[in-house]
């Protein structure tokens, strides 16, 4: 049974939204979405949000947000760690046969939230949350782990950090913080030896939607037409403990990425773009290494050095994989871009990680 991507929509990025409230910005992005589509709320069977009730602000926000997202009077499921893992979720519950036309939904206000206390909190309660380990020393372990095993420089990351920022320049649909020069990156201030502090991507304001249909669907709706093939995704999580083997291994990015794959029935050698989270220079160069991949493919949205709305990042790039495949990418746009793949990841220090595959659909690449 083959899914399909009809419709998707981002809100439009930004560090801080003023000008609307979290219902108002994600009701007009899952309203653009089905507007992409050529649907109406009306066909919509169900919705899969992706959302953080900690970074929303607020107690089981899905009651507050589902009907804005497109989900009144409608089917609603939602997970809480990857705007991507809703999109797996979407995807197995249309191949059930049991839906047709569905919508996919995340966002964050990252503005709203002093995110580090939030990560303290989803600590291990006897030893990492009493010596106060939040996402960014969490990171610098994760940095540290890496450079050992793989010989990574703090030079490197500084220069993946600076290049992703170029290629963001580059995307109308990225946040046009200014280019910097690798220099100045790494003249920046240790947030967690050996991470600085413009090796990071800036956290951001944002939303996103996807509406995928099944082939049953399509057949009784001749008028849609879809912009990509969800050929496979793939999930893993790995241990809560962050010992030095857990964060050298990546063993639960590979496990996503092989998971994935063998869905989708290609290989690493056929994917065109790869859409990385890399919520960090370091984490970009560990993947690259841990794949066996070049820097051609990666992220020429400039990835999450574009926008980086937390639980919602790794849905913007899949959308941005969709853009690629079906040729709409704009000043980004990979010429002849067939497949492409979106990665997300969740917790502490990589701990989980989600991945999905994409294919063109005929006729509709650059």
């Amino acid at each position: 049974m083959s899914i399909y991507v009809v419709g998707v929509a981002a809100h439009p990025a930004t560090v801080v939204e003023k000008r609307y409230r979290l219902e108002e910005m994600v009701f007009r992005v899952s309203r653009a979405a089905l507007e992409n589509a050529g649907v109406s709320r009306g066909q919509v069977d169900h919705v899969t949000l992706g959302a953080c009730d900690e970074l929303d602000g607020r107690p089981i926000s899905s009651m507050l947000m589902a009907a804005p997202a497109g989900g009144f009077m409608t089917d609603e499921m939602k997970v809480t760690d990857s705007g991507l893992m809703a999109l797996c979720l979407g995807m197995a519950r249309l191949m059930t046969g049991e839906f047709g036309l569905g919508l996919v939904s995340s966002w964050c206000k990252s503005s709203k939230t002093d995110i580090d206390p939030v990560m303290r909190l989803r600590g291990e309660p006897f030893l990492s949350r009493p010596i106060g380990i939040d996402g960014t020393v969490a990171d610098g372990l994760f940095s540290q782990a890496v450079g050992m095993e793989f010989g990574i420089e703090e030079e490197e990351a500084s220069r993946r950090a600076a290049a992703a920022l170029r290629r963001a320049a580059s995307n109308e649909r990225a946040l046009g913080h200014s280019a910097l020069e690798a220099a100045a990156i790494q003249a920046s201030p240790y947030v967690a030896t050996p991470l600085r502090d413009l090796q990071r991507a800036p956290a951001s304001d944002g939303a996103a939607t996807m509406v995928l249909a099944s082939e049953r669907f399509l057949r009784n709706n001749p008028h849609v037409k879809p912009l990509a093939r969800l050929t496979g995704v793939g999930w893993s999580i790995d241990s809560y403990q962050m010992g030095a083997s857990r964060l050298r291994s990546l063993a639960s990015f590979r496990d996503a990425w092989g998971r994935a794959l063998t869905m989708a029935n290609i290989s690493l050698e056929m994917l065109d773009v790869i859409e990385l989270e890399s919520p960090t220079g370091w984490h970009e160069a560990a993947a690259v290494r841990a794949l066996g991949i070049d820097d051609d493919r990666i992220s020429p949205s400039g990835g999450t050095f574009a926008q980086n709305p937390l639980v919602c990042t790794g849905l913007i790039g899949a959308v941005e994989a969709v853009l690629q495949v079906s040729g709409q990418a704009g000043a980004v746009q990979r010429a002849g871009a067939r497949r492409a793949a979106a990665h997300s990841c969740h917790g502490f220090a990589q701990q989980g990680n989600v991945v999905a595959c994409f294919e063109s659909v005929g006729g509709q690449t650059a």
